[in-house]
Formats: C-alpha cells, structure tokens, sequence
C-alpha cells in the first residue's frame, strides 16, 4: 500500500504484506520461548464477552495475528482510497485520482468528457484523512455548494431555493442579525436573492448566515435582535468573498450549452479563448456526489461556454464550476437545475429590443421607456442591479400602459459585461436586433422633427439592412448640465439642452443570431461571428445626457458597474474617455460644473420630445398608452 504526500504527490511510504511463513529458514539454534506481553486494556473482552476459542500454538498464533493485522490495514486503506462507493460509471472510467491526472495534467488534450462517481456521504473527517491518502497534487474533490457571498461595501447575498415569507432576516454565527432586502429571483438556476447588511464592526468567518423568514419567528413582534447562531460548519462550507475568483451565476441556452460566469478567468478584456482545453467545466450531483467534466468551448472575460452535462446528470440539479491550468476547481455560486430553469418562451419574435442594466434608475425610466417604445422598441429587459427605489413599481405602471417591460434580477458587483453577455445569449429566441444602451441614452435623429407623432417604423428603417450587418454602430453626443443645479421637472430630454460637438464612443444595434459563441463584449459592441460586418448608420444617433446636473452626476461615484473601468475613485486612468474631463477622484462639485460641456446648444431633441409627448412630460411618470397597433393613444394626462 502506497501512501501520498497530498501537497507533493510524492510518495512517502511503502508497505509490503508478505506471510512470515515464506521467510522462514532453517536454524541450528534453539528457538527462543515465546515472549508473554500485557494486552492493552482496550483489547481486552468486556465481561459478558464470549469465551475465546482453544488456544492453538504460540508461534502459529501470532503469525496469523500479524498476518490478519497487516491484511486488516491494507483493507482499510483500500477503503479510504476509493471512498465508500466510488466506483467509476459511464464515460471515462478510473480512479478519482486518474481522473485529476487526465484532467489536469496530462500533457495530452483532456477527453471530451469523464464522468465519476463520489461518495454518497463523507463526513469531513473522511475528506480530510481521504485527501491525505488520494495522491492528487493540489487537487482535492469538487467542493459542497455554497449560497452566501460577502460583497463590497459591508453586505452579504444569501441565495435560497425557497422565497421567503413575509420580512426576512439573516442570521450570523455568534447570533446577530440584520433585515434581508429581497432582490428576486435569479435567471438561471431559480433561486431567490437576498441582500443583508453585516451587523457589527469585524469581519465573518465561517459558515454563511442563516436566512429566516417572519413565519420562523412571532408575526406579532420584530425580528429579534439577536436570534440563535448557525450551526459550525465544516471549513469547506464557507462565506465566499466577492474578491475571490470565483463561479458566480449560470445560464442555460436554447441549444443546450451551459454559460457560466466567473470572477478572476480573465483579467483582459479583449482576450477570447476557444476550443479551451485548459479550462474545464465540472458538474457535480450533490445526491449522491457524482461527478463529470468537459473542456469549455469559449471563455472570455467573465463568460465561459460549457457544452450541456452528459445524459446521466442531464435532469439533475446540479452544482457548477470551472478548474483553470489544472488548479483547484473555483468556488461556485452557480447551480443547474433543469427543472426549475425556464428558458424564454417565444410565442413572437420582436424585431427591435432594448437591454440595459439599472441600479436607482426609477425617476428615469418611464421617459426613457415611453419614448423608445414610441419609436420602435417592442421589448425592453432591465437587468437590476440590486436597485432600492421603486423601480418595481415603475415597471409595473409601464406594462399596464401596454410597454412591455421585463426585470432580470442581476445583484453582482461590476459585471456589466457579463450582464450584456446574458442579455445576447438568452433572448436570441425572442428578439431578432438588440439596442444596448444606458437609460441617459435617447436614439434620435433630427429628420425625426419633420414627423408628425412617432411610430415603430422610425426605428425599423435602421435596421433594414443586408442580412450579412451584424452591428450597426451609432455615434454618441455628449450633453452637459446645461445650467440645471436638479434635476429638471421636465424631464432629461427637455431640460439638457447643451452637449459637446464631437461624439465621443458609441452605441449599437446588435443582431442577435450574429453574436460570436464568446459573446465577448466592450458594453459598447459586441464581437460577431465570422462572415458578419458592422456599419455606422448615418440615419440617427444617440443623444447621451451623461454629465447631469450634480446632485445627479455624483451618485455616479458608488461604483461603476463596468468590470474593466476604473471607478470614479480610483487614482487610475486619468485621461480615459470614460471619466469626465477634469474631473479628480473625489465626489467634490468642481467650480462651474453647471456650465461645463457645453460647446453648442441643441434644442431639437426638446422641441421633438414637446411635440409628440407634451410641453412637460419627460417628469409625469408612465402616462402614456399605446394601441393595438403599436401608436401612441390618446391620453387625458397630455396636453
């Protein structure tokens, strides 16, 4: 039996069983009278024990003993290396050892797909002296799901299978507590998110909080201060920290792929790896611990594209993660549950969609949503960023004025990207172009002033165009604070008259079905397959209100939600064009602020906006309705 250094993989002991009756030689000399030794006390039989059988002879007594001893602790040895039912099924075949071996550090590509079994139930002790055994490097089994994450700013998100009822509340080890904020339900597994402030000053360990909801406690009082700790935990069931790699969400496609997304797999933004060998995507089946791989297809930035599990864990609630150049696999977040996953149900495909993503936004949505539903725009998702304005109350007031709006709960720190990324891949079915734009992000052109009311064929004659356009790129105008010290009663499109002359970026019109597979995206475009082009459109442009009046523009120092740019604080890339020029660090009103970026005054958007929508109408809330046929009806709120 061969026992393993787990951090070496070196082999540090070797036992060789072999009966004594085969080393045996003749001698001349007198054998020496068998030695009597004490037994141990807690060898010997308790008092109601049966008697032992007849003594047999010394000599023969004791070689079997050592004999049955040595056989004993290789069987138990045995035992621990291959678990308590780790026999291989399926694809692949071998030990769980051969397994990371073929995975990891093969020189050759890794097989398409493997597919084991682990134990049905291991106690952490049993890990722990299992990983002393297994010769795997730095390789241990795949870890137990996790639900908590510690994000930044002093919060932890709790993920639940089951919503809570009434007011919930998040339990920590040591027995305080704090109110969970509900954010809803996540896309792709189903589980529900909830928001909690850490109580007290120092840091949590170990495990994640519990989350209890008002039926667990009297509905007649308020949650109590304090309540019971949770129960220790083993130490690989732990609060995750955001500032760790790791698997954070999952999306399942139409086609069948799997889409994670993961923290710390590439620190470049343009960098897409295909046909990725060394990176493999690893389900495992909590049940009853079985576990495959596959090589991903695509990753980059925050995206990994992983092809469907095999059919023996195809129906299975799953946990998923990735192991990167054959280290340890990543903490996961991320769960498969086909089940409980509801893939988008096409009954019509739209021609034009939005998708953006919100945090905080609510005063500026009905505008921004009325206005471009006017236009075109038949569908529009919002990809919540854990808002707390009611943004929820907004959207519900838009569908009841026939705009079809949808709310994709979307709580992750800096992950616009990915965002977006989720955003192509999973409405592929049901929208054949995609606007992605920001809410101070209106599509205009000027010949529009020459209409009369507005119509979803405005924004049709855009995209008509060759099936081989992929993207249609639209220049972006940057309006300043045009003197407003508030935010304007009238709205962002009839009090920001002043912008700069020249665009600076762009936006873009993205036909879905020509994303490339990597869905790899700048949150201005997208990169697309091969054979697709992009094309500017000279036919409108985007009028953007990006330096707002202060009380507005300064909430933009929170955080930025792009995952490679600097947040405003940062003392990092001074002179990108994605910070205000002259602009410092500090969320500090510059002297003049209210004058600044305004080169020339364009007042046509404003007369457009008073024409087709009324004197006043950009501050009135979600008033307008439409028709059966996509027009502005008439509306008593409207001049």
């Amino acid at each position: 039996m061969s026992i393993y250094s787990q951090n070496s993989g070196t082999q540090i002991q070797t036992l060789s069983v072999i009966p004594r009756a085969t080393q045996r030689t003749k001698s001349t000399t007198t054998p020496r009278p068998a030695r009597e030794r004490k037994r141990p006390a807690f060898l010997e039989p308790p008092p109601f024990a049966k008697p032992p059988p007849a003594a047999m002879p010394s000599r023969r007594r004791r070689n079997r003993k050592r004999l049955l001893t040595c056989v004993g602790a290789a069987s138990v040895g045995a035992l621990l290396f291959f678990g308590a039912h780790s026999s291989s099924i399926g694809l692949g075949g071998g030990t769980w050892s051969q397994h990371q071996d073929q995975l990891f550090r093969s020189p050759g590509p890794p097989p398409p797909e493997t597919l084991m079994a682990m134990p049905r139930q291991t106690s952490e002790a049993d890990l722990s002296f299992a990983r002393r055994l297994l010769p795997n490097r730095h390789h241990s089994p795949p870890q137990l799901r996790e639900d908590a994450v510690l994000l930044p700013d002093r919060e932890v998100l709790v993920l639940s299978a089951d919503p809570a009822v009434g007011n919930a509340m998040c339990v920590f080890q040591g027995g305080a507590s704090s109110p969970a904020r509900a954010l809803g339900r996540l896309p792709g597994p189903g589980r529900h998110a909830y928001l909690c402030p850490l109580p007290g000053s120092e840091q949590p360990l170990q495990p994640p909080p519990l989350l209890l909801s008002s039926s667990s406690y009297s509905s007649s009082a308020a949650p109590p201060a304090t309540a019971p700790a949770p129960a220790p935990a083993a130490d690989f069931h732990k609060l995750l920290n955001w500032n760790d790699s790791l698997v954070f969400d999952s999306a399942p496609l139409p086609g069948g792929d799997l889409l994670l997304f993961a923290k710390g797999t590439n620190s470049r933004q343009g960098v897409i790896k295909t046909a990725t060998s060394n990176i493999q995507c690893i389900y495992s089946r909590d049940s009853d611990g079985t576990v495959a791989s596959s090589p991903a297809t695509t990753s980059a930035q925050q995206v990994i594209r992983c092809p469907p599990p095999p059919a023996p864990l195809s129906s299975s609630n799953l946990h998923v993660t990735v192991a990167l150049n054959g280290q340890e696999p990543l903490p996961s977040l991320a769960t498969y549950d086909p089940q409980n996953t509801a893939l988008p149900v096409t009954r019509e495909r739209k021609s034009i969609c939005a998708c953006t993503m919100v945090r905080n936004v609510a005063k500026f949505l009905p505008e921004w949503v009325r206005y471009h539903a006017a236009v075109g725009v038949e569908k529009f998702f919002l990809y919540d960023n854990a808002s707390e304005d009611d943004l929820a109350g907004q959207v519900s007031s838009l569908n009841s004025a026939g705009i079809d709006v949808s709310t994709v709960a979307w709580p992750w720190t800096k992950t616009q990207e990915a965002g977006l990324s989720h955003c192509a891949a999973t409405n592929q079915p049901s929208c054949e172009w995609m606007a992605f734009m920001d809410v101070d992000e209106f599509i205009f052109s000027p010949n529009w002033n020459e209409v009369k009311k507005p119509s979803k064929s405005l924004l049709d004659s855009v995209v008509s165009v060759d099936p081989e356009v992929g993207q249609i790129f639209l220049p972006c105008y940057d309006f300043g604070p045009s003197g407003q010290t508030a935010h304007p009663q009238e709205g962002v499109c009839q009090g920001y008259t002043c912008r700069l002359m020249r665009p600076e970026r762009h936006k873009s019109l993205v036909r879905l079905g020509a994303v490339a597979d990597s869905l790899a995206n700048s949150v201005h475009h997208f990169t697309l397959k091969p054979g697709f082009q992009k094309m500017w459109t000279t036919l409108v442009r985007i009028n953007h209100y990006k330096y707002q009046a202060w009380t507005e523009f300064k909430s933009k120092f929170k955080r930025r939600v792009s995952a490679y740019v600097a947040d405003w604080t940062d003392p990092v890339n001074l002179q990108s064009h994605d910070r205000a020029p002259g602009l410092g660090v500090d969320p500090v009103e510059p002297v003049g602020w209210a004058e600044s970026f305004c080169e020339l005054k364009d007042y046509t958007m404003k007369k457009l906006s008073e024409k087709w929508f009324g004197i006043g109408s950009g501050g009135r809330g979600a008033t307008t309705e439409f028709n059966s046929n996509g027009d502005i009806a008439p509306s008593p709120s409207l001049p």
